[in-house]
């Protein structure tokens, strides 16, 4: 499976499976009555944040591949660390930004951001047997 379409079919799998948890963790802050805007707004924002944190990776992931091959093991490794490190102070610093401005709970924004590995992981179990993600 060529890697565009193995990314494309990732991303579908992680938006449907944030989507669905977004909707699960608005529903428990309305039993709970503590749902507000806030809570929207810092699920859309966590939501957001967790698809473009995967997106830059898969591009970084691409980039540091095509290093390898072009036998500089070392750039390869140097541009996952630096991803490693934006990506993270990116992630960081918006939700900084998001829980100071009282627009987002910071529970909320969190929330997405913890699901995606778990998403993943259950998206395997889909994965038609005998299909490669090489």
């Amino acid at each position: 499976m060529n890697e565009k379409k193995l990314l494309g079919r990732e991303f579908v799998i992680l938006g449907v499976g944030l989507a669905l948890g977004l909707g699960l963790m608005l529903g428990v802050f309305a039993l709970l009555k503590k749902f507000d805007l806030t809570v929207l707004w810092g699920g859309l924002a966590g939501v957001l944040l967790a698809l473009l944190n995967f997106f830059l990776m898969a591009v970084s992931v691409w980039r540091a591949a095509d290093k390898a091959e072009a036998q500089d093991v070392a750039g390869g490794k140097r541009i996952m660390q630096l991803s490693m490190f934006g990506r993270y102070a990116l992630l960081l610093g918006a939700l900084i930004v998001g829980a100071k401005s009282g627009l987002m709970h910071p529970v909320a924004m969190l929330v997405p951001l913890v699901l995606v590995r778990p998403i993943l992981s259950i998206g395997e179990f889909f994965r038609k047997t005998g299909e490669k993600t090489e």
